[in-house]
C-alpha cells in the first residue's frame, strides 16, 4: 500500500506474555470485552462494506502475535514509518499486583529498531504507586533515554484532574513531552469510565496550557464535550485512535465524528492511531480508513463539513504528531 503520507502511529499496544497472569478475573474480563469489540468496530457492518473493508488483507492479519516482527511486516505493507510502542500496563486487572508488560521490556524492542520504533513509556498508574516515583520515571525515560512521548491509562487509577496529579503535570510540562490520555468511555474494563471523562481535561489544560496533551479515541462517545475542550485549549489534540475503522465499516457516523472535530479545531490538531494489539487487520483498518475517506458531498452540503484534502491526511497521519515530538516527517522510514 503505498502513498506519501508520513505515519506516526502512537498507539502500538505490546501486550507481553499474559500467560502468567491470566487467571485474574480481571485479566478475563478485559480479553471478553475485546472479543466485543470487534462486532461495532469491524463486523457489525453490512456484508458490502466488510468486504470492501477486507480487500487484499492476508490470513495472518487476522492472528494476534505480539512478535516485533510482525508489527514491522504490518507497518511495511501499510506504510506506517515509526510506531510508539506503548507496553499494557492494565494493573487494575491483577489487583495492583503484576503489569502486563513493563517500560523495559518495550525498550529491548525500540532499541532493536530505533529507525522504526519510538519508546512511549506507560508512566500509569501514577497515584496508586505514588506520584513521586512517576515523576522519577518520568525523568528517568527523557534524560536518560530520550524519550519524547508518554502514556497515562487514568481508568486504572484517578480521574485525570485529581489535584494530586499536578505535580506530575508539571513536571511534564517542564520536560516537553506529549502525553497521551485516554478519554471517552473505558472499552475494556474494569478500567471505570469515570476517570475519563473529557471533560476532566478543561482543569488539566487550563493549568497546564504547554502541557502536549493527544487525547486519544476524540472522547467517543463525548466526542462533542472534547472537541469544545480543544476548541479552548490550544495544546489538547484531538486522537482519532481506535475509531478509524468506521471510515470503512460505518463511513456516515465516522463522517460525522470526523467533519465535526475539522469544524471545532481543524486539521491543525487533528492525530491518527491504529489501537493496534497485535492484530494487522487493526494497522490495515486505520491507514486505509483515513486515506480513502472522503465525507459524502450530501453530508458537506447539510453539514457544512469540510472535504478532507491531501493536506489535511499528510497533517493527521504523521505532519502534527512530528510537529509536537520534533520529528523530521520530510524523509519516509518505510522500507
Amino acid at each position: 500500500m503505498t502513498d506519501n503520507y508520513f505515519k506516526i502511529d502512537p498507539e502500538c499496544h505490546l501486550i507481553g506474555d499474559i500467560g502468567p497472569v491470566n487467571h485474574f478475573p480481571g485479566v478475563q474480563m478485559w480479553w471478553r470485552a475485546i472479543d466485543n469489540i470487534k462486532r461495532p468496530l469491524l463486523t457489525g457492518t453490512t456484508p458490502s462494506l466488510l468486504g470492501k473493508a477486507a480487500a487484499g488483507m492476508e490470513e495472518w492479519e487476522m492472528q494476534r502475535s505480539a512478535a516485533p516482527e510482525t508489527i514491522l511486516k504490518a507497518m511495511d505493507k501499510y506504510g506506517v514509518d515509526i510506531a510508539c510502542l506503548l507496553p499494557e500496563s492494565m494493573m487494575d486487572t491483577t489487583g495492583y499486583t503484576s503489569r502486563w508488560c513493563t517500560n523495559g521490556d518495550m525498550a529491548k524492542i525500540v532499541e532493536s529498531n530505533p529507525d522504526r520504533f519510538m519508546y512511549q513509556p506507560n508512566i500509569s498508574p501514577i497515584k496508586q504507586r505514588g506520584v513521586k516515583n512517576a515523576i522519577w520515571e518520568l525523568e528517568y525515560w527523557v534524560k536518560e533515554k530520550g524519550a519524547k512521548i508518554f502514556k497515562y491509562y487514568s481508568p486504572e487509577d484517578t480521574y485525570m484532574n485529581d489535584p494530586e496529579l499536578w505535580p506530575f503535570y508539571e513536571k511534564a510540562q517542564e520536560l516537553g513531552i506529549v502525553l497521551d490520555l485516554h478519554t471517552g468511555m473505558v472499552w475494556v474494563p474494569p478500567g471505570k469510565s469515570k476517570y475519563c471523562h473529557p471533560d476532566q481535561l478543561d482543569d488539566v489544560a487550563r493549568d497546564f496550557p504547554d502541557l502536549k496533551i493527544n487525547a486519544f479515541h476524540m472522547g467517543y462517545p463525548y466526542a462533542d464535550v472534547l472537541n469544545m475542550v480543544a476548541l479552548g485549549h490550544p495544546n489538547v489534540y484531538i486522537c482519532m485512535s481506535l475509531l478509524v475503522p468506521w471510515a470503512l465499516t460505518a463511513p456516515r457516523k465516522f463522517a460525522r465524528l470526523l467533519g465535526e472535530a475539522m469544524r471545532f479545531v481543524g486539521s491543525d490538531k487533528i492525530t491518527w492511531g491504529t489501537d493496534f494489539a497485535g492484530f494487522g487487520v487493526q494497522m490495515m483498518a486505520a491507514v486505509k480508513g483515513l486515506r480513502e475517506f472522503q465525507i459524502s458531498e450530501d453530508m458537506q452540503e447539510e453539514y457544512g463539513y469540510q472535504p478532507i484534502t491531501d493536506e489535511d491526511r499528510a497533517k493527521m497521519f504523521g505532519g502534527n504528531l512530528g510537529r509536537l515530538m520534533g520529528i523530521d516527517t520530510t524523509k519516509r522510514r518505510i522500507k
